[in-house]
C-alpha cells in the first residue's frame, strides 16, 4: 500500500509537508520548554543553596535523582499506550503537567518541598519524548531522520539558552522563585496549541510500511532491544554522553560563579551564547553530517560521532584549567559543538532500529537508561567529587570535579564504533516486524 492510498496525502504532497513541519516544530518547541524547566535549576543553583543551606550533593539530588526518578520510570507505561493509542494527547496532556509543575517549585518552603514538585516535573516530562520521537519517525523518511530529529534536539539548546538567559536575569532582578514562575506558564499556552494543530501521520507512512495489527507485549520488545547490537550499543553510548552532560550543565554555572567570580546575569549571558548558539550548531551539523554519511555507509556516520567526542577532550581539559573566564569560555567551544553531535542521530537511530510497534516503547527504554543513569549520576558524580575535594583545594574541587566526569567521553566513544560495526545487520532486522 502507498502512502497516498493510506492517507490521501502523498509523502510530498503540500499538506503533508506542511503538517510535517507543524509537528516539528510543536516538538521542538515543547522540548525547548522541556529542557528550560529541566536546567533552570542550574542557573538557580547559588541562591536556592544559599536560602536553604544545602550541600552540592543536596543539590545534584534536586537537579538529577528527583527529577529523573519519576521521568525515567513513568516514561514506560506512557510509551506502551502510545504504541497502542493516541500519542498526541499524551505529549499534550504531559506538556501541561510539567510546566504547572515547574510554576509550582517556586512556591516552595524547603527541601523536600522543592524535591516532591521536581518530582512533578519529572513526571509531565516522562510522556513527551517518545511519543513525539515516533510522531517524527512517521513523518520523516530514514534518510532524512537524523537531520529532522537534530532540529529537535537543538531545542534542549534553546531551552537551555532561555534557562541561563531568564534564569539570570529574571533571577538576579526579582528573585529565584519569580523566575521559576515565568518559565512555568508558557508550557500551558503550549499544550493548547498543539491541541488544535498538531496531526499524526499513520504509522510506517513514511517507509510505506504498515504497522502490525497490535503491538507486541513489552517482554518481547525489552527482548528485541537487548537482542540487537546496534541498538544495545547506541543505547550504552547515549547515556555515557548524557552523563557527562547532564552533569556538566547541573554545575557549569556555579563553576563560572565560583571559580571565575561571575554574577548570575554574566554567566547566564555567556553560557547562553556558548551553549545555546555554538550548541544549537552543533547539535544540526552532527544530524546533517549523520545522514550524509549514513547514506553511503550505514555505520559512518555513528563513527564519526565517536571520533568528534575523543578529539573534544584535550580542549575540555584546557578549559577548565584556565585561568581566566574568557579563556575558559574560548576553549570550551569545541567541546560544546562536538559534543552535541550525537542528540539527533541517536535519537533518530532508534527509531530506525526499532519495529514500528516499538518506536515509542524503544525512544522510553532509552529515555529511562539514559536519564535513571546519565541525569542521576551525572550530577552526583560532580557535586560528590566537589565536596570530597573541597577540605584539600577549596572552590577549586568543582574545576577537578567537573574535568574528572569527562574521562566518560573514552567509554561513549568506544560504544559509538561498536554500534557502527553492527548497524546495518540491526536496520534489516527492523524490518522484519
Amino acid at each position: 500500500m502507498t502512502p497516498s492510498t493510506q492517507t490521501g496525502r502523498p509523502l510530498q504532497s503540500i499538506a503533508f509537508l506542511r503538517e510535517r513541519r507543524t509537528a516539528l516544530l510543536l516538538f521542538f518547541l515543547a522540548f525547548a520548554l522541556s529542557i528550560l524547566d529541566r536546567q533552570i535549576l542550574s542557573i538557580l543553583a547559588e541562591p536556592i543553596r544559599k536560602e536553604f543551606n544545602l550541600s552540592d550533593t543536596s543539590l545534584a539530588l534536586l537537579s538529577g535523582f528527583a527529577f529523573a526518578m519519576f521521568y525515567a520510570t513513568l516514561g514506560i507505561p506512557l510509551a506502551l499506550i502510545a504504541d497502542r493509542g493516541n500519542r498526541k494527547r499524551i505529549v499534550v496532556w504531559s506538556l501541561a503537567i510539567f510546566s504547572g509543575m515547574t510554576f509550582l517549585t517556586g512556591l516552595a518552603q524547603n527541601f523536600w518541598q522543592l524535591a516532591l514538585a521536581r518530582f512533578g516535573v519529572g513526571i509531565g516530562e516522562a510522556g513527551v519524548n517518545p511519543s513525539s520521537h515516533s510522531i517524527l519517525a512517521d513523518y520523516y523518511p530514514p534518510e532524512k531522520r537524523s537531520s529532522a530529529l537534530s532540529v529537535l534536539a537543538m531545542g534542549a539548546n534553546v531551552g537551555m539558552l532561555l534557562a541561563l538567559v531568564a534564569g539570570g536575569v529574571v533571577s538576579q532582578l526579582y528573585g529565584w522563585r519569580t523566575a521559576l514562575f515565568v518559565v512555568g506558564f508558557p508550557g500551558i499556552l503550549l499544550a493548547l496549541v498543539m491541541a488544535a494543530a498538531l496531526k499524526e501521520a499513520p504509522r510506517g507512512f513514511s517507509e510505506n510500511r504498515r504497522a502490525a495489527a497490535t503491538p507486541p507485549p513489552l517482554r518481547k520488545s525489552l527482548g528485541y532491544l537487548w537482542g540487537s547490537l546496534a541498538m544495545r550499543h547506541i543505547i550504552l553510548a547515549s547515556t555515557l554522553s548524557a552523563t557527562v552532560t547532564y552533569g556538566v550543565s547541573a554545575f557549569q554555572p556555579a563553576f563560572f560563579a565560583r571559580i571565575h567570580q561571575l554574577s548570575q546575569m554574566e554567566t547566564g549571558f555567556l553560557l547562553a551564547g556558548l551553549l545555546g548558539v555554538v550548541g544549537g550548531v552543533g547539535a544540526v551539523t552532527g544530524g546533517w553530517l549523520t545522514d550524509k554519511l549514513q547514506t553511503r555507509n550505514p555505520a559512518w556516520g555513528v563513527w564519526m560521532i565517536g571520533v568528534v567526542q575523543l578529539i573534544s577532550l584535550p580542549f575540555t581539559a584546557v578549559a577548565y584549567l584556565a585561568g581566566s573566564p574568557a579563556l575558559a569560555l574560548a576553549w570550551l567551544v569545541v567541546p560544546v559543538f562536538f559534543g552535541n553531535f550525537f542528540l539527533g542521530p541517536s535519537l533518530a537511530l532508534i527509531q530506525t532500529l526499532a519495529p514500528l510497534r516499538m518506536r515509542a516503547i524503544s525512544a522510553a527504554v532509552k529515555m529511562l537508561i539514559m536519564n535513571l543513569v546519565g541525569l542521576s549520576c551525572g550530577p552526583l558524580i560532580v557535586g560528590a567529587v566537589s565536596d570530597a575535594l573541597k577540605p584539600a583545594v577549596g572552590d577549586d574541587s568543582l574545576r577537578y570535579a567537573l574535568l574528572s566526569i569527562h574521562v566518560l567521553g573514552f567509554w561513549s566513544a568506544l560504544h559509538f564504533f561498536l554500534c557502527g560495526r553492527n548497524m546495518a545487520a540491526g536496520i534489516e532486522a527492523a524490518k522484519e516486524d
